[in-house]
């Protein structure tokens, strides 16, 4: 059985850093691309970033570029993703999620998610 296990989030103010750490279960893990999506009170879910099985491919959206950070460890079936400079507009309950497949449209890069967590709830509030 697949399964993904967020953990990591909590309260933090405005400019703070967080780290997030999914551990993976049920599933060769190495050889899987994987993602961090989030979804906002209200909102769709938004593809946060993405890297690859080998780590040497990555994708951040315009709205955590130059502030976030996707990591892998296969050897301990972990997906990390490290947040600084946090806005409250990061506010978000955050899932990790094996990727099947990612594509290019006239709107940009797309992925189609397989399996998720259950999600942390990520809060930037002062």
């Amino acid at each position: 059985e697949v399964q993904l296990v967020e953990s990591g989030g909590g309260l933090v103010q405005p400019g703070g850093s967080l780290k997030l750490s999914c551990a993976a279960s049920g599933f060769t893990f190495g050889s899987y691309d994987m993602s961090w999506v989030r979804q906002a009170p209200g909102k769709g879910p938004e593809w946060v970033s993405h890297i690859n099985s080998e780590s040497d491919s990555t994708y951040y959206a315009d709205s955590v570029k130059g502030r976030f950070t996707i990591s892998r460890d296969n050897a301990k079936k972990a997906l990390y993703l490290q947040m600084n400079s946090l806005k409250p507009e990061d506010t978000a309950v955050y899932y990790c999620a094996t990727t099947e497949r990612v594509y290019y449209c006239d709107l940009g890069p797309r992925a189609d998610f397989g399996s998720w967590g259950q999600g942390t709830q990520v809060t930037v509030s002062s």
